[in-house]
């Protein structure tokens, strides 16, 4: 699956439009981990326990993106970009969304030498 933020792919054309895809994430630190981000906010520096936790619900956001697309029947989703939001001050939503498309390589494409 390609998975692109851009609206094209060089050296292919959309065949198909398949609609909007995303893949949804809503995490939480457990007790432990806040505690000790707590306690690395008050010298302050990366809380490297809550950018952790983002990166990997990042990874699962675009890995749920990828399985809504395969379900609509895409191969590649273009416009991809990420939204995030709090909620009740102890969770993290991470949405990954973008348009499921059929791709196909365009053989009218100048071929571009490197």
């Amino acid at each position: 699956m390609i998975v692109a933020t851009t609206p094209s792919i060089a050296g292919h054309r959309i065949a198909e439009t398949k609609g909007q895809a995303f893949g949804l994430v809503v995490r939480s630190r457990g007790m432990a981990g806040n505690i000790a981000a707590g306690l690395r906010s008050i010298v302050g520096g990366e809380i490297k326990e809550y950018t952790s936790l983002l990166e990997d619900t990042r990874r699962q956001a675009i890995d749920r993106l990828i399985q809504n697309a395969t379900l609509m029947g895409a191969n590649a989703v273009l416009s991809m970009r990420f939204d995030s939001s709090e909620l009740a001050g102890t969770m993290s939503e991470i949405v990954a969304y973008g348009t499921a498309v059929v791709v196909v390589p365009d053989t009218d494409a100048p071929i571009v030498a490197e």
